[in-house]
């Protein structure tokens, strides 16, 4: 068996124990609530969101629907990878694995897609049957570039969260401690960073929440690029026409290749060194 053999064989077992485990299954209804649920919602004809704002296409009604990606998909990557490698640890189970003719970046590697792809195909699925809703809705469909771009931003920010909770997993010697470092990331990403953001336009003397102040449409717009979930809704704002919060497209997805390489970076460095 080659490298690559082993390498998908690894990849395929972490994906069947996730997928079909315990854990997926209690989150699965959180999800289904969360994504065609709010696609269902957001796609009602007579429905006025908050400004008077009612979403006419379903690239508009789906970055509404994004909000189940940001307060349900990511919990749910933090929930299912928290325990990636200090399970193994605390059970003595890593000390085999490491000492397997495979090589630690292959694992590393096997792990993060692993995980990933255990979360990803249910949430890929429950998003697609959300563009079925819309579509039943309001009889409006996406363009194949707004599709595209939608499938991909969803990936990455789930791809993210993995990756923060691998990291603490790896670092943590206790599973209780790399659940706590995960959540505690998606709390601060999720609701803190909008006072992270008040705070520094505070400082700088720009009027806070004025949403039709310039100089506060910028800074938010700056300031989410430090944010996962910042720049998964950028992402998206990049299909939408008549959104502009001084952003490029292109910046948009350098940060967020930015935001892929570097903590996947970070865990690999860390399970080459890493003692059972």
């Amino acid at each position: 068996m080659n490298d690559f053999e082993k390498l998908r064989s690894v990849i395929l077992r972490q994906i069947s124990s996730r997928l079909f485990s315990v854990r997926m299954a209690i989150m699965l209804p959180i999800l289904i609530l969360f994504i065609p649920g709010m696609a269902w919602g957001f796609s009602d004809p007579d429905i006025m969101l908050p400004g008077g704002i009612t979403p006419s296409s379903a690239t508009e009604v789906m970055f509404y629907t994004s909000l189940g990606i940001v307060f349900g998909a990511t919990m749910c990557a933090v929930l299912l990878s928290f325990d990636g490698v200090s399970r193994d640890r605390a059970s003595g189970v890593l000390e085999i694995k490491l000492s397997q003719p495979m090589a630690r970046s292959h694992q590393s590697i096997a792990l993060v897609m692993g995980h990933w792809l255990a979360i990803l195909i249910p949430i890929w699925i429950l998003w697609g049957i959300s563009f079925l809703i819309v579509k039943y809705r309001i009889g409006d469909w996406p363009s194949f570039a707004d599709l595209l771009a939608s499938f991909i931003s969803v990936a990455l920010i789930l791809l993210w969260y993995v990756l923060f909770s691998l990291i603490a997993s790896s670092h943590a010697r206790e599973q209780g401690t790399s659940i706590a470092f995960g959540v505690g990331v998606w709390f601060l990403f999720t609701f803190l960073w909008a006072l992270v953001t008040t705070m520094v336009a505070f400082a700088s003397g720009v009027s806070i929440g004025e949403e039709n102040d310039p100089k506060w449409i910028d800074l938010e717009g700056v300031l989410d690029l430090f944010s996962p979930n910042g720049v998964f809704h950028h992402l998206l704002e990049t299909r939408l026409d008549d959104v502009d919060r001084g952003v490029s497209p292109i910046t948009t997805w350098i940060v967020a290749i930015i935001w892929s390489v570097l903590p996947w970076y970070w865990f690999t460095s860390r399970m080459k060194t890493i003692q059972p």
